[in-house]
């Protein structure tokens, strides 16, 4: 007979993971299972570290503001060293109507308890010393947005999970959700099968053939990123800087300065590179390295140390997917991260924890229903 769980979560990345030790810290009985050999090894160990509640939904910042909580203290009280740096996060604007744009929604960001605050282009300059400042309006700038390293924290999850009694069972996919009457009574995997109370999909770029298994269509449609990172070298720069502007070949980029000095950057193709495809481009450097001089000169004479990529599990909307299932009563789905997992991840987890046992508060259902999985899907996130 099937081991039996409190909860089963699919999916050991950057939800699965806070998600696991939340609910073992509940003292649930807690299965994790993933598909690669190791923790974090799909989208959390290729997401650049950035932590921001820059967003423009209540859901997205009321989470990100409790993971920066998180983060941010973690050291102090887990122990572990996550490389955190309260780097701030930066938008600047180059014409009249970004930084419009820009103003407008700060005053949404600022309803929501967010430290954001616009500055000048000389203010600016002060925090990116040797930015550009030919048609640089001003930007906006959150103090408390930061970074941390995704090795280093999914590090840190894994090992506090596994010492409050999670199991894992790594190299295993789950090829199968047994459902009678309304309730997976099975999980089936391509080496064995096991039984929980709760199940909790967590796939990122899977979650849709998860939830096809329990004959729900959920839209996550992974797209692929690309990243890279230079040498590390001695700070000279503060927040990251997030270039809207569209380009050739770019919605928009990215850039900061870690903890170790060194510089990670990214870029949004424009159209989309749909599916999931890991192998790094020619194409890649050439494009982000000439916007990532346009707009900041002193970065031409790093060395690059290596690029790869990832995905963005995407929704229509840019909004994760979050929510009981009304079909199949014991399952919850927490997917499409639109990219934003690993930042979402730690507030995700608590949260996960509290749907689980029933005691969402009144702000929970508020997120939740930002995130609703009927919802229409009509909307857009403004900085997906």
């Amino acid at each position: 007979m099937a081991e039996k769980y409190d909860v089963i979560v699919i999916g050991g990345g950057s939800i699965g993971l806070p998600a696991a030790l939340n609910l073992a810290k509940q003292k649930l009985k807690v299965l994790v299972l993933e598909r690669e050999g190791g923790p974090g090894q799909e989208n959390n160990k290729k997401a650049i570290g950035g932590i921001r509640a820059t967003h423009s939904d209540y859901g997205k910042i009321t989470v990100c503001l409790r993971s920066i909580e998180i983060m941010k203290n973690w050291q102090e009280e887990m122990g572990d060293d996550i490389g955190w740096m309260s780097n701030g996060y930066s938008y600047p604007a180059y014409n009249a109507k970004d930084a419009k744009t820009l103003q407008d929604l700060m005053q949404i960001q600022l309803s929501y308890g967010l430290n954001i605050k616009w500055v000048s282009p000389e203010e600016y300059n002060e925090l990116v010393p040797g930015i550009t400042m030919e048609g640089l309006v001003g930007s906006t700038f959150s103090p408390e947005d930061g970074s941390c390293s995704p090795l280093l924290m999914g590090s840190a999850y894994y090992f506090h999970a596994l010492r409050a009694g999670v199991e894992f069972r790594f190299s295993q996919k789950v090829t199968d959700l047994r459902i009678e009457h309304g309730k997976i009574v099975s999980v089936v995997t391509d080496k064995d099968s096991y039984s929980a109370a709760t199940v909790i999909n967590a796939a990122g770029n899977f979650a849709r053939d998860i939830g096809l298994m329990a004959d729900l269509d959920l839209p996550v449609y992974p797209d692929n990123h690309e990243a890279g990172i230079s040498e590390p070298v001695a700070r000279f720069f503060g927040p990251m800087v997030v270039d809207m502007r569209r380009a050739p070949g770019s919605a928009n980029f990215y850039f900061y300065q870690n903890h170790e000095g060194q510089v990670v950057f990214c870029i949004t193709p424009d159209p989309p590179i749909l599916g999931i495809d890991n192998r790094s481009t020619s194409e890649f450097l050439p494009l982000c390295a000439k916007r990532m001089l346009e707009i900041y000169p002193r970065l031409r004479n790093l060395k690059v140390r290596r690029t790869w990529r990832g995905q963005y599990p995407m929704t229509p909307d840019g909004f994760p997917i979050v929510g009981k299932s009304s079909t199949v009563s014991n399952l919850i789905n927490a997917v499409g991260m639109c990219g934003q997992g690993f930042m979402l991840g730690p507030g995700m987890g608590e949260l996960l924890t509290r749907m689980t046992l029933g005691t969402t508060t009144e702000s929970d259902q508020r997120v939740l229903q930002s995130f609703d999985p009927n919802r229409s899907f009509s909307g857009q996130e403004a900085f997906k």
